[in-house]
């Protein structure tokens, strides 16, 4: 990919405190380019979801600045309703748990949520919601109360909310906490075909089994809450030094590149 492509992101100093004094995201700086799918590979703790946070516009650096789609992010710029709703169009965020996103009495009310936020048709929401859930394998879910699913369903239909939007950028939080074996295999392939239709995505994370399988570049965030390393999944699971300074693996584990298994 060429660098003369603007970047979607671009981070300068930027720094995260929830309490004075305590900074969770310590002088980032960073360029995210279109279609160049990202990790942020971290230690719990470390500032990773903070970090994606950051990028999809949910919470605000307390120092430093960051533009996206070639405009500065600002609070102020966020209250103002046409820029919010480009943004929000723009973008689409899933949560590390599926429950603080599905808010509706079935799943198709929940699919159609962001196509009627949009402004579509009646014919293009439900278009919309049929294409989605077929794609994603949950057309029989339609009519069941979100809450009676399955944690891989739920993941599945919040996945589902955000595509019926059809944003440019999709962040991920933790994407495969809680998903058994199958869900988890489905989620990967499922996100390179994302990757493969020109989808930008970036997935903040620790579990180190899916990277290679993701990501083109990986930004490893330190326990200090600052950028440790940024390269190709190789480069990073390359250097076992790192991946130990980092307490993304432990000293007796065993480590191998390509399928990263990590027995500690």
């Amino acid at each position: 990919m060429s660098k003369q492509t603007a970047p979607l992101f671009q981070l300068a100093d930027v720094s995260y405190a929830y309490i004075p004094g305590h900074p969770v995201l310590s002088d980032i700086n960073l360029q995210l380019y279109p279609a160049q799918n990202l990790v942020i590979l971290g230690a719990n703790g470390s500032g990773k979801s903070t970090l994606l946070k950051i990028l999809a516009g949910l919470v605000h650096p307390t120092s430093g600045q960051i533009s996206a789609f070639g405009q500065e992010l600002t609070e102020k710029k966020l209250q103002d309703p046409a820029f919010l709703s480009e943004f929000r169009q723009r973008v689409g965020f899933i949560f590390q748990n599926s429950d603080a996103q599905l808010f509706s009495a079935t799943v198709r009310d929940e699919l159609a949520f962001a196509p009627l936020q949009l402004g579509l048709s009646a014919e293009q929401v439900e278009q919309r919601i049929i294409e989605t859930a077929d794609l994603l394998g949950i057309t029989p879910l339609l009519d069941r109360p979100p809450y009676k699913l399955s944690g891989g369903e739920k993941k599945k239909v919040a996945l589902a909310c955000v595509l019926t939007a059809n944003p440019e950028v999709l962040f991920l939080d933790e994407p495969t906490n809680g998903l058994d074996p199958r869900t988890q295999f489905w989620l990967v392939e499922f996100l390179a075909s994302l990757q493969n239709a020109g989808k930008t995505i970036i997935t903040a994370t620790h579990d180190l089994s899916i990277v290679e399988e993701i990501a083109q570049r990986v930004i490893v965030l330190r326990e200090n809450h600052t950028v440790a390393a940024d390269g190709t999944p190789f480069e990073i699971f390359s250097d076992r030094e790192l991946l130990l300074d980092v307490n993304l693996i432990h000293e007796r584990s065993h480590f191998h590149i390509g399928g990263a298994k990590n027995h500690g």
